[in-house]
């Protein structure tokens, strides 16, 4: 077995996290794993995995060569793809990550458009609320939301969204409508723990910057936990503008302290720097800024 495969049945078996669920997906035995997994090791001279009757653990050195397989992998792949030139037809594996409420309003829409016209192209989502390294989950697109560190990541922007304070009709008919934000500690808050964890919630009055120490009754784990509490009339919280669009149109949630809200944030499409990037990318991207730059929820 020659080396780059090795490192693919490596991979298979630190993501399903077991020698016999990576056989069945590579169609291979799983002495014939576990051979591959041992020749690796031997070449390499150091154990990856902890193996125990009952689980299959990665080691220190393993969880380090893992990102590297991943790289090297991906690195393969787009030098094949190159070789064949800039126009050819995108396939292969497409992978990509972004914010769950986003990945499902938005993304998940534009790739099944996408793999409509690439019938080559098979699809990967990792949608989650947090920000996620693109080679060591061996990633290829992230859609990402808000200011960027510096980075060598090729990031192309396609839209905005707002941080909005919101709140049912029933709460502010019984609760009252807070006039500034330092009406605030007098009312029941709801902080989604996706957008940050921090008790100094920001605002923003006539272009200066103003803070707000808050100590909220609930926090909870994800946007769509906290926009539901807040949609039953329980408290008020603050959430991005395309999370709450449907809630606002159809007049369950209403905005609040409009007039204190910060700057739009970025919406970014990004990708690894190179200059191998592979058709299937470089497709996807284009398609993706084109589509989210057309939503006007975006702009």
């Amino acid at each position: 077995m020659d080396r780059f495969r090795s490192i693919q049945v490596f991979i298979k078996v630190a993501e399903r996290g077991g020698f016999a669920k990576a056989a069945r997906e590579l169609a291979m035995s799983p002495p014939a794993v576990t051979r591959a997994v041992a020749m690796l090791e031997d070449r390499l001279g150091t154990r990856l995995f902890v193996r125990t009757t009952r689980s299959v653990r990665l080691t220190e050195s393993g969880d380090r060569f893992l990102a590297d397989g991943r790289r090297i992998l991906l690195e393969l792949q787009e030098a094949e793809e190159a070789a064949v030139g800039s126009h050819a037809e995108p396939r292969g594996e497409l992978r990509i990550t972004g914010p769950v409420l986003f990945g499902r309003m938005f993304v998940t829409p534009i790739l099944g458009d996408f793999l409509d016209r690439y019938p080559m192209v098979k699809a990967q989502t990792l949608f989650v609320d947090r920000v996620v390294n693109l080679m060591d989950e061996g990633l290829d697109v992230a859609i990402r939301i808000g200011d960027l560190p510096s980075s060598s990541l090729i990031a192309t922007r396609a839209g905005s969204v707002r941080r909005v304070m919101v709140a049912s009709p029933e709460y502010i008919s019984k609760h009252g409508l807070p006039q500034r934000p330092e009406d605030l500690p007098n009312h029941r808050l709801i902080q989604s723990l996706a957008m940050g964890t921090s008790q100094d919630w920001p605002f923003q009055e006539n272009g200066k910057s103003l803070s707000v120490r808050l100590e909220p009754r609930c926090r909870m784990n994800t946007n769509d936990a906290a926009m539901e509490l807040t949609s039953r009339g329980w408290g008020l919280s603050c959430l991005l503008s395309y999370q709450i669009a449907p809630h606002l149109a159809d007049g369950r949630l209403q905005t609040v302290l409009s007039d204190f809200e910060l700057p739009p944030l970025p919406v970014h499409v990004i990708h690894q720097e190179g200059g191998m990037v592979s058709a299937k990318v470089r497709a996807f991207v284009d398609f993706m800024v084109e589509r989210l730059r057309a939503d006007e929820a975006l702009n």
